[in-house]
This record gives structure tokens, sequence and C-alpha cells, in this order.
């Protein structure tokens, strides 16, 4: 994995380990030589994902809808910065330039982004790992709604396995490397859907 997309909340909490694991994550993944690709904004733990990277003399690009670099949001310290016009070009352009998806605690854009990438993999959009890090057991109750999702027969059992959930970086990122992808719906026959 050359470079991954990284998908964490824009706010800093109150609680300062979630800053500090993003800080810690960016440069991990600079000192493994992973670059890093994200929306681009200089605050809460993208930008700290984005300050451990750079600190750490790892690439670092950012990826931001026009609207959200005009509010004074960018980050200027970005290797590279593209502005684009919308959030389904940025998400594009994550998916176009990553080798896959690394996903910390964040809110309702973090989820936008994870279950895109998700479903994209479902439907065989792409063919690369979704990991989730589940710091803190901050993903703990979102794990429980999957599984219920395909207890109840919404995710089908082939695909309930591509969000790779790990509490460690180190374990995350092995699981990652060592990916292998599913059967996706666009090769499965009408009697398998």
């Amino acid at each position: 994995m050359k470079r991954l997309a990284v998908y964490c909340g824009s706010a800093s909490p109150a609680d300062p380990r979630y800053v500090a694991l993003a800080r810690e994550v960016g440069g991990d993944l600079a000192a493994r030589g992973i670059g890093v690709v994200y929306g681009g904004g200089r605050l809460g733990l993208m930008g700290a994902v984005a300050a451990g990277a750079l600190e750490a003399g790892g690439e670092v690009i950012g990826v931001i809808p026009r609207a959200l670099a005009e509010a004074e949001v960018a980050n200027p310290d970005c290797t590279q910065l593209t502005i684009v016009e919308t959030m389904h070009e940025r998400k594009q352009a994550f998916a176009d330039l990553s080798d896959g998806f690394l996903t910390l605690p964040g809110g309702v854009g973090t989820m936008d982004e994870l279950w895109e990438a998700v479903s994209w993999a479902q439907l065989g959009y792409h063919a690369k790992p979704v990991g989730l890090l589940n710091a803190f057991g901050f993903y703990d109750q979102l794990l429980a709604f999957q599984r219920h999702m395909i207890e109840v027969g919404f995710i089908r059992r082939a695909h309930g396995g591509i969000i790779l959930a790990e509490h460690a970086l180190d374990v995350l990122l092995a699981r990652m490397a060592a990916h292998v992808p599913h059967q996706p719906i666009i090769q499965m026959s009408a009697k398998d859907l």
C-alpha cells in the first residue's frame, strides 16, 4: 500500500486521546512510507493526521471542496492540495488516489465516507481494503449494528468481512496488506442475490 485514504473527524473532541491518536497514525503511516490522502482540512483529527505525517516527512495529499477551502479550513501545508467542486468529486479522488481506506473516529462525514467505501467494494467498484481503527472501542456499537444487518439479511454473509476492524493500527495495517477481495455483486448470479 503506497497511499491510504484516511477518513476521520474534522472536530476536536474534549477527550485529547482522539487528536493524539490521529497525529500518531499520521506519523506511523509516514514512517512506513505510506502516503496520506485525506480531506484537506487543518482542523480536528484531519489536521492532526496531516500534521503527524508531515512532521515525519510523509506525503500528504489533501482533497477539499471549494466551499470549505474558501471558508479558510484548507491545510496549506499539504504536499499537494487539490480543490474540487463537490463532495462526490472529493470521494472519487480518495478512491482514485489511494490503495485502501483507513477510518479513524469521526462523525457524519466520516460515516458517509466509510459506508461509501464499503458500498463500492460490495458492488465491485473497487477491490481495495476498507480498514476501521476501533480505537478506544469507539466503533463497538457500529460493528454490532453491522452484525445485526448481516443476521437480518441486509448485508450478504459474503460481504460481511469487507470492513476490517481492529483496535491496534499495526494489526489493522497487516490485515489490510493481506486483503483478498471478496466476490462483488456485479460478479454474482441472480440466484446469489
